[in-house]
Formats: structure tokens, C-alpha cells, sequence
């Protein structure tokens, strides 16, 4: 009975143990075991990249008002604060001296005017006489002088009346310009002098209006130089780059304005070039010495890559890494070198191109080599950010 049972026994311990093998074997190759990681596959795509700088607004025409004439101020013509026309009278110095002097100027005119009637009649005749003998030449060329300085002092009539006539209409000072008016320094009984210091006013066109920005040499220096390599290329128009203008409230300025001014030296103490944009100013929200942050449009690259911030990790020398899904699904790290952030976005300048799957999400419970199962999550981030981007300088020098 026992030589029966033992070589049964025997048969079935070495058919449970194929068995479990069997199992162990199936279990090590089944598709379960292979992680799962998120993958975004990479694409070229148009970037335009933007520079963000600070600055200040100033008024597009900014006229000081002073008068050119002295006298005493009898009236004030304007409200502080509203809007006034070019040539809208703003103040009224009393014209009276001015009246005077102009009716004095016009006799001064009428007089020499009547002395030249005398002189002519005088010349004529003795322009006659002369030709027959009847006076000597010495007396026709002083009635011929005569009539010329006659003719001189009226000239100087015309001068002195036109003179006047100036001085009396300065007397109405007029707005230069149109834009929005000031406060008054003076008010009607002051005693104001001709061409004085201290402006009686001041009108600012805001309408539209100056933005200043700085610009370090050193940021103008890297655009030139990926410029000329090609890696960038201009605008359609180079020449008026777009302006996209932060309040300081942290709000987006509705309107959008066009660079106008690259500074042509560089500040010695800051090392910085001054821009001036042109920036439409409707509503007259803006106003000068207001704080504003200017995003420039200063080039386009044509083929840029973009790769999400979660997926680069940076090594103790400052370089960075990605993790990508390379042939047989193994994973591959890729060193990469990155320009600038773009929203939530990193501008990959090299270690990567187009087609290649960069591990976003999963990367914790993998490593080098090995094998892996890739699914593709949404890139909602990377494709809004190719739209609006919002480059980070500072972010780039890190990186250089």
C-alpha cells in the first residue's frame, strides 16, 4: 500500500510545483506589472516671445502756459480739470495799455504815410526840373532821398502797428494744444510779466499717451544675437512691435499699443535703454507718472518646443533633465536646455524635437530603462500658453 502512494505523492508535488512556476512565470510577464506613465507628445509650433518690463506713462503733448505779455489778469476762462480746445482763450490780461500802444503805432503810420504823399510830389517835380537845368542835381537827389526815408518810415509804421496788434492779442492767452487742463497757479487780479518762470497752467494731451519702459543692454544683446543665428525671426512688422499694457491693480489694459522709440544710448549708472510705446487712451484711464508693466512682442520663433515644468528636473549643477519614452517604450532621460518660461510652460532650445513623448505624470514610480506603458494626457497648459505667452526673462538668466 505505501509503494503505491509515494510515487502518486511524488507526481503530484512535481505537478503543483510546475504549476506555481508556471504561475510565477505568467504573473512576471503580464501586461499589469508594466507601469503606466502620462505623456505629452512634443510639437513644434509658432511662439512669439515677449519681453516684460516696468515703466511709466507721460503725457503724448504736455504744454506749459505762460504769458507773453505783463499785465493783470482780469478773467479766468476755464474749469480745472476739463478738456479744452487748441486756441480757446484760457485767461484776459487787461488790454488797455495794449489798445493805447496800437492806436498810437496806427498814427505814427498815418503821419509818415502823408509825408510820403509831400516827398513823392516833391521828387516828381524836381525829377523834371533838373532835366531842363532849372535846379541843380544836388537838390533832385535829396528830394529823391527824402522820398525813400518817407517811404522807410512808413514801412516802419506797417512794423510798429503789427507789433502792437501782437502785443494786444497776447493779451487773450490761448490754449497751445488740446488735452486735458490743470490747476491755475494764478488767479484774476495776479500781476503776471512776459515770458515769467512759473506757468500759469499746464494742458496734457492724453489721448494717446506715452509709455516709457528700460530695457537692460545685456537682454538687447541675446534678442540681437538669436536675431542673426535665425533661431528668431522679426514680426511681420518690425517696426511697431505690440505693446500689452498691466495696470497696477494687476487688471489687463483694454487697448493695445505699438513701440515706437529704442533708446540710442545706454544709461551709464543702470545699463539700461529706454522704449517709448504709443498707446491708445480713449477713456483717459491712464494718466502720466501712473506705474504700468509693458509686455513687448519683440520677435517670433517659428518652430519653438514647448515642455511642461513638471516634467524638467534640475541636477546639483544647475542643468535639467527629462524623462521621455523612447523605442520599446523604455524610458530615456534627455538632457535639454531651456530658454525662458512661457506660462506653465518651459522654451525647450535644444534636447528635444518634435514627435518625441516627454513623461509628465508617473514619474515617481519609475526609472532609467525601463519598460513602460505611455498614455497621452491632455496639454491644455502647453497649447493656451503657445497663445498667450508670458515670457520671464529673469527665468531665462537662471537658466543661462
Amino acid at each position: 500500500m505505501n509503494r503505491r502512494i509515494k510515487p502518486l505523492l511524488f507526481f503530484l508535488v512535481v505537478l503543483c510545483g510546475t504549476l506555481v512556476a508556471g504561475c510565477s512565470s505568467s504573473s512576471s510577464t503580464s501586461p499589469a506589472s508594466v507601469p503606466e506613465v502620462g505623456v505629452v507628445t512634443m510639437r513644434t509650433r509658432q511662439l512669439p516671445i515677449t519681453t516684460e518690463l516696468s515703466g511709466r506713462t507721460s503725457g503724448y503733448l504736455v504744454a506749459d502756459v505762460r504769458p507773453q505779455v505783463g499785465g493783470v489778469i482780469q478773467k479766468r476762462l476755464f474749469t480745472e480739470g476739463d478738456d479744452v480746445k487748441a486756441g480757446a482763450t484760457l485767461y484776459q490780461i487787461d488790454p488797455a495799455t495794449y489798445q493805447a500802444a496800437l492806436a498810437s503805432a496806427k498814427a505814427t503810420l498815418q503821419n509818415a504815410e502823408a509825408a510820403v504823399v509831400s516827398a513823392r510830389s516833391k521828387a516828381s517835380r524836381d525829377a523834371a526840373l533838373v532835366k531842363i537845368d532849372a535846379i541843380s542835381k544836388q537838390d533832385n537827389d535829396d528830394a529823391q532821398a527824402a522820398l525813400k526815408e518817407a517811404q522807410a518810415q512808413v514801412a516802419s509804421g506797417k512794423a510798429a502797428v503789427q507789433a502792437a496788434q501782437i502785443n494786444l492779442d497776447f493779451t487773450r492767452i490761448t490754449a497751445p494744444i488740446s488735452g486735458r487742463i490743470g490747476t491755475s497757479t494764478m488767479t484774476p487780479g495776479a500781476l503776471v510779466t512776459a515770458s515769467q518762470t512759473d506757468a500759469l497752467t499746464t494742458i496734457t494731451q492724453l489721448d494717446p499717451i506715452y509709455v516709457d519702459v528700460t530695457q537692460s543692454s545685456a537682454d538687447l544683446l541675446r534678442l540681437r544675437r538669436e536675431l542673426d543665428s535665425g533661431r528668431l525671426k522679426r514680426g511681420q512688422d518690425s517696426q511697431a512691435a505690440r505693446v500689452t499694457l498691466q495696470l497696477e491693480d494687476g487688471t489687463i489694459y483694454a487697448h493695445e499699443g505699438e513701440l515706437k522709440v529704442r533708446g540710442v544710448t545706454v544709461d551709464p549708472t543702470s545699463g539700461a535703454v529706454t522704449l517709448r510705446a504709443l498707446v491708445p487712451n480713449p477713456e483717459h484711464l491712464l494718466l502720466p507718472g501712473m506705474y504700468v508693466r509693458a509686455e513687448l512682442e519683440e520677435a517670433v520663433a517659428d518652430k519653438a518646443i514647448l515642455a511642461p515644468q513638471q516634467a524638467v528636473t534640475r541636477n546639483t549643477d544647475g542643468s535639467a533633465d527629462v524623462l521621455v519614452v523612447g523605442a520599446g517604450n523604455k524610458v530615456v532621460q534627455r538632457a535639454v536646455t531651456l530658454d525662458r518660461a512661457v506660462g506653465a510652460d518651459w522654451l525647450v532650445t535644444s534636447g528635444l524635437k518634435a514627435g518625441d513623448r516627454v513623461i509628465v505624470d508617473g514619474l515617481q514610480k519609475i526609472k532609467v530603462g525601463d519598460t513602460v506603458k505611455p498614455v497621452a494626457v491632455a496639454d491644455a497648459p502647453a497649447a493656451a500658453s503657445s497663445t498667450v505667452p508670458s515670457a520671464t526673462p529673469a527665468a531665462a538668466a537662471s537658466v543661462d
